[in-house]
């Protein structure tokens, strides 16, 4: 006669997803013994524990629970005693252990570790496309922006990017050059999520400057030269006022202050 496989009803509040994987990851232990795991997830009141608690009887299984409603949690350990019900309280020892050393009370509110997953995952598509949309390498990216970064070389423009991708935005970079025709696409959307960054000429003389020497090239080079360098500012200085965006002057500014700038003008519309 062929001896079922024991089962293990992993309860949660959420969606159970953090029960299960450290039940199966005590399982593979006992390998080649198989076991079922069984998720119930989502559990609201005590009538859901109750009909989670008939068909663990009748299938003889026992309950791994990732409870953080305290009146649920004890509910249920007080349902799984009196119907001799083994069962593993896999959060609550810890919780409890946390607010005593933390003097902290825990927050008891379920699905939070999905949020910080959701927030993760926000923010690596927000990395991804600052880079596929930086300096100007795909002009669609203008259209899918929560901001528009604009202006000459060597103004903040790719780690204000990334910067703002940590923080969950989507940021596309547009360089603007006197040779170059800007991007329909700047015209097109809405000047309130383009941003136009300013700079000192002579702050920028500085800052070519050294970037040409990290590069080993001559730092006399055009792309350092005052005369090129006023001409660049005064060109971006016509675009960002033809397309009537705000412009933040990024002289004085770590990327940090100016990110703080843009992420308060972007809530507050």
């Amino acid at each position: 006669m062929q001896q079922t496989k024991p089962v293990i009803f992993v309860a949660s509040d959420s969606a159970g997803e953090t029960g299960e994987a450290v039940v199966r990851a005590a399982a593979v232990q006992f390998y080649p013994q198989q076991v079922e795991i069984r998720r119930i997830p989502f559990l609201q009141d005590n009538s859901d524990i109750d009909r989670m608690i008939r068909t663990v009887l009748e299938r003889s299984g026992i309950i791994v629970f990732t409870l953080v409603i305290p009146d649920l949690r004890d509910y249920l350990i007080e349902q799984a005693i009196r119907y001799r019900i083994h069962y593993i309280d896999l959060l609550g020892p810890i919780i409890e252990k946390l607010e005593a050393s933390l003097h902290q009370e825990a927050r008891h509110q379920p699905g939070m570790i999905h949020k910080l997953d959701e927030d993760y995952f926000k923010k690596v598509e927000a990395v991804e496309f600052a880079v596929k949309y930086d300096d100007g390498r795909d002009f669609n990216g203008i259209l899918q922006a929560d901001i528009v970064l604009v202006g000459v070389s060597r103004t903040s423009k790719t780690p204000l990017s990334m910067y703002l991708a940590h923080k969950m935005f989507k940021v596309a970079n547009v360089p603007l050059v006197p040779e170059i025709t800007p991007p329909d696409q700047l015209f097109t959307v809405s000047s309130k999520k383009i941003v136009g960054l300013r700079i000192d000429p002579m702050k920028l003389n500085v800052i070519r400057t050294e970037r040409l020497k990290t590069l080993g090239l001559p730092g006399n080079a055009s792309y350092a030269n005052v005369e090129r360098i006023d001409k660049e500012l005064e060109y971006a200085d016509s675009i960002m006022k033809r397309i009537g965006c705000t412009v933040i002057d990024v002289s004085n500014k770590a990327v940090e202050e100016t990110a703080s700038i843009i992420i308060d003008m972007y809530r507050s519309r």
